[in-house]
């Protein structure tokens, strides 16, 4: 960050502001309009400290309802993986594809298509060999 100086208004007339030299306000005139050009400073600087803490937080909402059904989803999903390495792929299957489903949902929520059509794949792909399973 740039360090930036503050000129202050004294008692002495040799240290004001070299700006203000021979104006015909007062002193508190001075150091008012002064206090005022460093107020904007300082306002414009906490707005681009603003627009870089935007730039870094993290942008998916907490505490939603879609919050929750994203972390259940991925839980879902790892423990379908687990399982069907495992060896117990039917279970398997089926939590990977209750997951998928909820990242479908999670994705509608948010708007992000590619969530959804990731998603999408890999609940057919599983859902398909489900039916192959089962006939």
């Amino acid at each position: 960050m740039e360090d930036k100086n503050v000129t202050l208004v004294s008692d002495q007339s040799n240290e004001t502001n070299p700006n203000l030299t021979g104006s015909t306000m007062t002193k508190a005139g001075r150091l008012a309009m002064e206090l005022s050009h460093e107020k904007k400073r300082l306002k414009q600087e906490l707005e681009e400290l603003q627009t870089e803490y935007d730039e870094i937080k993290p942008t998916t909402p907490t505490g939603t309802t879609d919050w929750y059904v994203k972390w259940l989803s991925m839980l879902l999903a790892v423990a379908g993986i687990f399982l069907i390495s495992a060896s117990l792929t039917l279970y398997g299957q089926i939590a990977y594809v209750v997951s998928c489903v909820g990242w479908i949902y999670v994705g509608m929520q948010w708007g992000d298509r590619a969530i959804m059509i990731g998603s999408a794949v890999s609940c057919t792909a599983i859902a398909m060999n489900l039916v192959n399973t089962f006939s």
